[in-house]
């Protein structure tokens, strides 16, 4: 990877516009620490170049390391749209630092507002047509609390397929699997409008709650609390998707 000079390197992680980037570094507000380097030094060199290999930069006091790409994990609570425009609640990108936002970072497919757990945030559109595409068949896992007692004919019918409206054949279930008397655990790997609460409803029953847990071999970390996210490293990457690592990353904090 080519060498950067600083004003770019800082612009491209999200520091705002060229000016301002340039006006924090001639104050002095930026300091670095390249790979082998003991400790953070102050350039105030815009046109200074850099290797971004395990390049660390702090900006008033906060450490950030040098990403190509944002590869987040977020930890969906409840009320929160899965929009930069969102229309009733707040939108889920504001549980992010401004200076992620400011990196162009979308959701990577959508829950609904009152659908918790695992959600994808990238800025690399590749990623993202990747994780969104129906061609692809990436499996996401939800766990659903239903209003009504689940019964044995409701998981068959699951497993075997339903019928909804805008699908030509019947939907069926990946995995389909009791958790209790009114919970359930479904994989899916398609990612139609709804269509775990649809899926349900078409056995007569109706999801009350709903959480994803796992998109690919990915599952949300028991650490990962409601509201909170995390950089997704090279290892998280693979277990979602092997090719989704096609370049070099380094997302570990």
């Amino acid at each position: 990877m080519p060498a950067l000079e600083l004003d770019r390197i800082l612009q491209s992680q999200g520091f705002g516009t060229h000016r301002a980037c340039v006006a924090m570094i001639t104050a002095g507000k930026v300091a670095l620490k390249s790979s082998g380097d003991a400790d953070f030094q102050v350039c105030a060199l815009p046109r200074a170049k850099f290797e971004t290999a395990a390049l660390q930069f702090r900006v008033e006091d906060v450490v950030w390391r040098y990403r190509e790409h944002a590869y987040i994990a977020l930890h969906k609570p409840i009320g929160y749209e899965c929009s930069q425009a969102p229309k009733h609640h707040k939108s889920v990108l504001s549980l992010l630092p401004w200076q992620v936002r400011n990196r162009g970072v979308q959701c990577v497919g959508r829950l609904d507002q009152d659908t918790t757990g695992l959600l994808l945030i990238s800025d690399d559109g590749q990623f993202i047509h990747t994780f969104t595409s129906p061609k692809k068949h990436v499996s996401k896992v939800y766990q659903a609390t239903l209003n009504q007692p689940l019964d044995d004919g409701q998981l068959d019918a699951l497993r075997q397929g339903v019928v909804l409206h805008d699908a030509p054949e019947p939907v069926a279930a990946l995995d389909c699997k009791s958790l209790g008397k009114n919970s359930l655990e479904l994989t899916i790997g398609e990612g139609k409008y709804h269509q775990v609460k649809r899926m349900v409803a078409a056995t007569g029953n109706r999801v009350e709650a709903l959480h994803r847990v796992k998109i690919g071999g990915y599952e949300l970390p028991n650490s990962l609390a409601e509201g909170d996210w995390a950089w997704l490293a090279e290892s998280d990457l693979h277990q979602l998707r092997p090719s989704a690592t096609s370049v070099p990353l380094v997302n570990e904090t």
